[in-house]
């Protein structure tokens, strides 16, 4: 919006220039959305307590997790509100890509808002029937696969890490690829949500690495230097990444441990449903398994526990997946786990940020 409002009057006013560029408008959309969260923090916290949207802890969590019931969740909202009035403030309102995006924060909090409503106010721990969550998160999904394929100067090219000029065609195959990749890393994220800040932390280093990658592509120049696929108009992404970066900022300073609030499946979902979305526009799917590697190493715990469970009628690997819960019931403290595994992240985060220049 200020793009618009703003940047015409550099005609007159030299400093507003300034609106043209996206690096500029990337960090002050950061900073609204921090200042959103921390700002709505304790308000919204109220809000919740007020409403009875307070967490309920099931039984498949070890027992020193009892203590955080009653902890009011879906903070995952007042995420999914700072990004989006944070965007609509700082990036291009007619920008596809933002659009599509916004798309998975909005369809993608909604169905975490109805699943988290069950669980806490309906007093149903299962939430939303499985399948039919699923069902409506590839169908998203789906949509937005397709929009992308109608997109000019967008292809369905696959591109591969340390690789310079070599990616695959998918053809037909390139939507349920997609699906795939957004629906994958939104439930990714989701069983990742269970420490206090453990999430978030990894979603907001996803996102800031994210940035890099959505500026280069968007960038002619930078694009051809790096040797990566040029995508006109994505790099408008950087803009909304930043507002994910600053209100992620801001909700850790309530969720860290002890956490004061919850994100909640409408959070989790939301988040993961961005990553997901955006590693497909920036052409960087398969970096995703790097950046975030967290959140593959905790799908990859249960998956393997659940077979190795079934495989040998009752033994497990894991004390219990995912796999931080693991680590909790080998003795390690809550924190310890978080920050190690926060410490984890951001290594991956320069692994991946390195491709950029071994290709």
């Amino acid at each position: 919006m200020f793009y618009y409002l703003l940047y015409p009057l550099h005609t007159t006013f030299i400093a507003f220039n300034v609106f043209k560029y996206i690096t500029f408008r990337t960090i002050y959309a950061t900073i609204t959305a921090l200042l959103i969260t921390l700002l709505l923090g304790p308000w919204f916290m109220e809000k919740m307590s007020s409403l009875r949207l307070k967490e309920r802890i099931n039984g498949y969590t070890p027992d020193t997790h009892k203590g955080k019931s009653g902890t009011p969740t879906m903070g995952g909202l007042l995420i999914a509100c700072a990004i989006v009035f944070s965007t609509l403030m700082w990036a291009d309102p007619f920008n596809v890509y933002v659009w599509l995006v916004t798309a998975i924060l909005v369809t993608y909090a909604g169905l975490g808002f109805i699943d988290d409503y069950v669980k806490t106010v309906k007093g149903n721990m299962r939430g939303l029937p499985g399948r039919l969550r699923l069902l409506v998160e590839f169908a998203v999904a789906a949509a937005v696969g397709l929009a992308l394929m109608t997109t000019p100067g967008f292809d369905d090219s696959v591109t591969i890490p340390f690789f310079k000029r070599f990616s695959l065609d998918l053809g037909p195959l390139y939507i349920p690829f997609v699906m795939v990749v957004i629906v994958g890393t939104a439930n990714a994220v989701n069983l990742t949500d269970g420490l206090d800040g453990l999430a978030i932390g990894p979603c907001t280093i996803a996102a800031a690495t994210y940035i890099l990658f959505a500026y280069v592509t968007g960038n002619f120049k930078a694009a051809a230097y790096l040797q990566v696929p040029f995508i006109p108009g994505v790099g408008e992404l950087s803009v909304f990444l930043g507002a994910l970066v600053g209100a992620g900022m801001g909700f850790l300073w309530y969720n860290s441990y002890p956490a004061q609030m919850f994100m909640g499946d409408v959070g989790s979902l939301s988040l993961g449903g961005i990553l997901g979305a955006v590693a497909v526009m920036t052409k960087q799917e398969m970096l995703l398994l790097i950046v975030g590697g967290i959140f593959f190493m905790e799908v990859v715990s249960v998956v393997v526990q659940v077979g190795f469970f079934k495989f040998t009628n009752g033994k497990r690997i894991f004390r219990m997946a995912p796999i931080h819960h693991h680590f909790e019931l080998k003795g390690w403290p809550e924190p310890k786990i978080i920050v190690r595994f926060w410490i984890i992240s951001i290594f991956l985060a320069m692994v991946a940020i390195s491709t950029l220049k071994l290709r």
